[in-house]
């Protein structure tokens, strides 16, 4: 009883983690909800199959997602990740579905997972330090350690066949870790290299040093190579475009002790996951319309997505993952670390009616694509276009406070300065459009004032750039911010005395507050990442926003569609403290939109 009134403490207070609630048999009643929008997949399953990946058969088929599995060296056990419980943790299950055992359970995101040759020791990826470490499991006793502990991100550790080894990719020199402003780009970048340790931590040593991506190294069965596949910048930027422009990727081996490379697949095609079957056969994975399962100097296995597929130590067998659910969007419940918080996956750009019974988003999975507003039940029920262009797309839709009407963006955004975009608005059944702004400039990502008078909004025309506030009635408009920094996402509180936005004018992307009248700038957040995207609490306590703080999880190019495969969301208070993360995994989680809660839906 004296436990369960600690953790009880321990939950009431500030900050407190979900998982420790749970153990202790505690449940907090939420007091709010965030909608976000996650650029990741709906549902991934793991299958299990023939070498060539015919045959294909669900392992352990679940409404959650399911991913990144690999054989252990006998062949015995898949080891994979798994967010059926909430946070993404590692299990281990036998090739026929038996004997399920979860081996992490940790509020933090752990990934990539691989039993060291004598089953002792688990490699795997978790951000429990703040960003992508590899991480040791002593798998009789349940201790953790790191390994790798290094401010920038560590992936997909391979263990070499003595064990003594684990080669992993890493982006701690990468050519392009920062948000590249002078390219007027938002997204910020990053390459890896390949790099090897000893299982105890010493021996630390860079192998590649291609400036670009090297990734998913694997050892040979002889230890005196790893194979990997190696891709441009440009390549890598081509794969994670939401616009699914192709890319190309090489698979190429590297000796360990030499440096010697050479490529082994040089076609103009996606491939990734690379493994060795045999010392002379290696296979991987192709992407694209046309991808499947491939083998160097071998004929070409089964068509279809396979995701980090790997084989068992007889190459009999192959496991794999495949997205199983694509009905877009989503409106679904999901993990969140702190219990005062709900996690609703939407849409992207969310907004709900002020009674929170209706919800508009985009109609597509990424803003860059052409989207219509899509209007629809709380629930996710009852969908129906509120409003499209067939030339023009809509921006970040936000309902009025008094619900009758909804603002956005019209035009076309992330295709350069020069393009054309206002700030509309229509009635909340799609009727009476108006556009406010004069049409010689870039606006968008609107934000109503409390009495649903005016509109703040991000401007960039001839006349400069910056936030700018318009009377909705007389269209009258005041600069509220000006120079050469780009600020953006404007929030305008529900109490009306301040608007947050988001601002690069110190060098990297910040959340800052100033007053409707353009006095008291201040600074709220100060940290390593992209801070964005934020939206105040119905009653003007929280901030919740998106922030990169802390890096990359994985390796950008096992991510397509997706070219920021990076973020979390986090909440702060009004001024900038208690800041709180929420989300935790390896895509984007963004554009965050608070639900009003009423009595009944605080519980559920």
């Amino acid at each position: 009883m004296r436990n369960v009134r600690k953790a009880l403490v321990v939950c009431l207070a500030a900050g407190a983690a979900l998982y420790a609630c749970r153990r202790a048999g505690v449940a907090r009643v939420p007091e709010y909800a965030v909608a976000v929008a996650n650029m990741g997949p709906l549902n991934t399953d793991i299958f299990v199959a023939d070498s060539d990946g015919s045959h294909a058969t669900p392992l352990l088929a679940h409404p959650d997602l399911d991913y990144n599995a690999s054989f252990s060296k006998d062949g015995t056990w898949i080891v994979f990740t798994s967010e059926r419980a909430g946070s993404a943790d590692i299990y281990r299950v036998h090739p026929d579905g038996s004997g399920l055992e979860r081996l992490t359970d940790d509020p933090a995101f752990d990934d990539q997972a691989a039993l060291s040759p004598d089953g002792t020791a688990l490699a795997f990826v978790s951000s429990r330090t703040g960003q992508a470490d590899i991480w040791l499991l002593d798998v009789a006793k349940g201790t953790v350690r790191n390994l790798s502990d290094h401010a920038g991100g560590d992936f997909r550790p391979s263990w070499s066949a003595d064990g003594q080894w684990i080669a992993f990719s890493s982006d701690r020199d990468s050519s392009k870790p920062r948000p590249s402003v002078s390219l007027g780009t938002f997204v910020t970048l990053h390459s890896t290299e390949i790099y090897v340790v000893r299982r105890d931590g010493s021996g630390l040593r860079r192998i590649t040093q291609a400036t670009a991506f090297s990734g998913s190294p694997a050892w040979s069965p002889d230890g005196s190579r790893l194979v990997m596949y190696e891709a441009s910048l440009d390549d890598v930027r081509n794969i994670t475009n939401p616009r699914r422009f192709r890319g190309t990727t090489q698979i190429a081996t590297i000796d360990v002790n030499t440096g010697d490379r050479h490529i082994l697949v040089s076609s103009a095609d996606e491939k990734s996951s690379p493994r060795w079957l045999a010392q002379d056969r290696i296979a991987y994975a192709s992407g694209g319309p046309g991808g499947g399962i491939e083998l160097v100097a071998g004929s070409p296995g089964t068509r279809g997505e396979f995701g980090s597929p790997d084989w068992s130590p007889d190459g009999r067998r192959m496991v794999f993952h495949r997205e199983q659910d694509r009905n877009w969007p989503p409106v679904r419940e999901r993990h969140s670390r702190d219990p005062q918080f709900r996690v609703v996956r939407t849409g992207v750009f969310p907004s709900y009616s002020p009674a929170g019974d209706r919800l508009v988003s985009l109609s597509e999975p990424a803003a860059s694509l052409h989207n219509r507003l899509l209007l629809m039940s709380a629930d996710g029920t009852g969908r129906s276009i509120l409003f499209g262009d067939d030339r023009k797309s809509t921006m970040a839709p936000v309902w009025s406070p008094q619900g009758d009407k909804i603002a956005f963006g019209l035009g076309e955004y992330f295709q350069g300065a020069a393009r054309l975009a206002d700030v509309a608005i229509v009635r909340s059944d799609g009727s009476d459009l108006r556009i406010l702004t004069d049409g010689t400039g870039n606006d968008g990502f609107p934000s109503w004032s409390p009495d649903g008078r005016r509109i703040v909004y991000r401007s960039a025309n001839k006349t400069g750039k910056g936030l700018a506030i318009i009377d909705v009635e007389t269209r009258s408009v005041t600069r509220l911010t000006t120079g050469g920094q780009n600020d953006n996402f404007p929030s305008w509180s529900p109490r009306g005395d301040v608007i947050a936005f988001v601002t690069d004018r110190d060098g990297d992307y910040e959340i800052y507050a100033i007053k409707p009248d353009g006095t008291n700038i201040r600074r709220l957040t100060d940290s390593p990442g992209n801070d964005a995207h934020l939206s105040w609490s119905p009653d003007g306590e929280w901030i919740a926003f998106t922030s990169a703080r802390g890096g990359f999880k994985d390796e950008s190019a096992l991510h397509p569609y997706n070219p920021q495969p990076y973020g979390e969301i986090y909440v702060m208070r009004a001024d900038g403290s208690d800041v709180r993360m929420l989300t935790d995994n390896q895509y984007e989680d963004g554009t965050p939109s608070w639900i009003p809660l009423r009595p009944a839906q605080a519980g559920r």
